[in-house]
């Protein structure tokens, strides 16, 4: 029989207090994610305010305190890259906290939730702005989160067009509910009637009848079983009088699979027609949509705010934060000069916690802004080349050599670059579009990935289109520039790239 014992063990553990809880969030949170969340924080503690379209609370007389350092960085800061005196950096004040007469021991013990949910951004934030202004920023807000017509929405509204029978609108509906997002039919004819036939007297040609309707909607090509049929439709919807659209169904029709093989001088022995003429009518062809699904927007637009600005000056680049990004807070004066010291009552303890929580969400602010302008002053640095030359400049970078700068745990960098856009003279790119792994030289350096992605692009963009460039020859021809890469390796970078394979890239001259 086992003994109830009491024991006592002393031993240490990490705790994430609640502070560094909210430091770590807001971290990761995009731009807009952040608008939202200092939206609700507005909205949820009396003592933040907005210092956009707000008057001074403070009374007549009464010492509000001195601001918040600017963090105005010249390169010269400890906290930031030294080795480079032509690169400068400035952080954009974006705070003003206020806080000289407030007491500097607060209880802690005001309600706060361990566990944080991630908020989707749903409205505009008042008082948000973006790069371009307030106004900018609710319109992109609000045109992000507009409602997008699906291709079967888009379809079934032209079906109840349709002067159909109740009995064909039920096959109607059940063809567009089988209609896949490249705007093919995903199953068989035989399939849906199997599975209508039960409830309908209906036979498979009466499927076919509707089937044939619906593929005359907007887009032409919907609810085709094959890409074949979907080319042929669209050619079918072209004027009688259109240059070679009779070749052009011919060779659908009779010679496709010599046009997937792109056996273009069969094609000129079997049709008939010499190379000139051949290219007329591929290029009728290709003006078609093999994909007419794709011409409904089924996706709200994504709109990017960029966190970082990156111009070229005259002594060299400069980096600062973008101040209009996210809206501007302090302490409201007037609600933290009824915080008592001495006064225990309950409304009393409540201010003094909204006090101390709005104390915390400014830090974690600066906390977030000091780390974000780190982390982008040290990648600019690294990838000035990337800059001043293009993409075939970029030089190997990971999370590892950023962490290591700046004195910063790798995790803490791979949040800060996560859903943090920097915008360029040459584009606005996410933070961690700049790293990538290396490839070794014959010099003994290394060369970045996207690095070789470029050169691969350019080489490709640069081929005799009557003999694509080869995985094989495309890794020969790096090899004489010095860079090692292998046959496959080329092959998943061309992947990544979206170019196909060399046998699907042979045009006519």
């Amino acid at each position: 029989m086992m003994k109830q014992s009491l024991q006592l063990r002393l031993g240490q553990h990490l705790t994430m207090t609640p502070q560094l809880q909210q430091a770590i969030r807001l971290l990761q949170l995009s731009t807009l994610e952040l608008q939202q969340e200092i939206q609700e924080a507005l909205e949820s503690n009396p003592m933040l305010e907005s210092t956009e379209n707000s008057e001074d609370t403070s009374s007549p007389g009464e010492e509000s305190g001195p601001e918040s350092p600017n963090f105005e960085n010249d390169g010269s800061s400890a906290d930031g890259p030294t080795d480079s005196p032509d690169l400068e950096f400035r952080d954009t004040p974006d705070i003003e906290f206020k806080s000289d007469t407030l007491p500097e021991e607060l209880p802690v013990d005001s309600a706060w939730e361990d566990v944080y949910d991630v908020t989707t951004v749903s409205s505009a934030s008042s008082g948000s702005g973006s790069a371009n202004g307030d106004d900018d920023a609710g319109k992109m807000l609000e045109n992000r989160n507009a409602e997008t017509e699906s291709l079967r929405d888009h379809l079934m509204w032209q079906a109840r067009l349709t002067p159909f029978t109740p009995t064909d609108m039920v096959i109607a509906t059940a063809i567009i509910d089988s209609v896949n997002e490249d705007g093919y039919l995903g199953t068989t004819v035989e399939e849906i009637w199997n599975d209508l036939k039960t409830e309908l007297v209906i036979d498979v040609e009466d499927v076919l009848t509707v089937l044939h309707t619906i593929q005359h909607y907007e887009p032409v090509g919907v609810a085709a079983r094959d890409l074949r049929e979907c080319l042929t439709i669209q050619l079918n919807q072209l004027p009688p009088e259109t240059l070679w659209v009779n070749q052009a169904k011919a060779l659908i029709k009779s010679y496709f699979e010599l046009l997937a093989n792109r056996d273009y001088a069969q094609l000129q022995r079997k049709m008939k027609i010499n190379q000139d003429q051949l290219r007329e009518v591929l290029k009728l062809v290709q003006a078609l949509d093999p994909r007419p699904g794709n011409q409904v927007t089924t996706t709200g637009t994504e709109y990017v705010v960029p966190d970082v600005m990156v111009s070229k000056t005259k002594i060299g680049w400069k980096v600062e934060l973008n101040g209009d990004a996210t809206p501007k807070l302090r302490i409201n004066s007037l609600y933290a000069g009824m915080v008592q010291r001495a006064n225990k009552s309950a409304d009393n303890t409540y201010m003094q916690g909204q006090l101390q929580e709005a104390r915390w969400f400014i830090k974690s602010l600066q906390s977030r802004n000091e780390t974000l302008l780190k982390v982008a002053s040290c990648i600019v640095e690294r990838q000035r080349a990337f800059l001043e030359h293009g993409e075939e400049a970029m030089k190997a970078l990971v999370l590892h050599d950023i962490a290591e700068a700046v004195g910063m745990h790798e995790s803490t960098i791979s949040r800060i670059t996560t859903k943090k856009y920097m915008h360029t003279p040459r584009g606005i790119f996410e933070l961690k579009y700049f790293f990538s792994s290396h490839v070794s030289t014959d010099s003994g350096g290394e060369c970045s990935s996207t690095a070789i992605r470029a050169l691969i692009k350019k080489l490709v963009a640069n081929e005799d289109a009557r003999k694509p460039l080869s995985d094989s020859k495309i890794a020969k021809i790096l090899s004489e520039q010095g860079i090692n890469v292998a046959r496959r390796t080329v092959a998943k970078y061309r992947d990544v790239l979206v170019i196909p394979p060399s046998n699907e890239r042979k045009r006519l001259s």
